[in-house]
């Protein structure tokens, strides 16, 4: 007969096992995490861009139904908010303040001349750093 304690055979891992795929995962981790940190910051980047550029094709499109000479002389005495709640209805994507529009992190300064048509300014609020696009 044989001795049960003997024939047994431990299944598991060993510590040595258990500890290189530890590292493993680390090192994996230690590499990819700094990746999707900028990956997140050029996505929010990009989305800033594009809703800047959805304001100046908001600004167009309400000259365009309004009149330059209708909408250019009550234009400059606006602020930024004032202006952008008259492109609200020019925009597909509007939330109620211009600081929900845009990213955290940006911010976007509206033309405060309308004759001579030039884009929106946006501005990255970490470096106090204007963002050409």
């Amino acid at each position: 007969m044989k001795n049960p304690s003997t024939t047994r055979r431990a299944f598991g891992f060993s510590l040595v096992e258990v500890l290189a795929a530890v590292s493993i995962i680390g090192i994996i981790a230690f590499l990819a995490v700094p990746n999707i940190v900028a990956i997140k910051q050029d996505s929010e980047r990009n989305l800033a861009i594009s809703r800047a550029e959805a304001l100046n094709m908001a600004i167009v499109s309400y000259i365009q139904a309004n009149g330059k000479a209708n909408v250019a002389t009550g234009w400059t005495s606006l602020n930024d908010q004032q202006r952008y709640t008259l492109l609200i209805p020019y925009l597909s994507f509007a939330p109620a303040n211009l600081t929900d529009f845009i990213p955290k992190g940006y911010s976007a300064t509206l033309p405060g001349n309308l004759n001579a048509l030039t884009k929106s300014i946006l501005t990255d609020t970490s470096t106090s750093s204007a963002i050409a696009y």
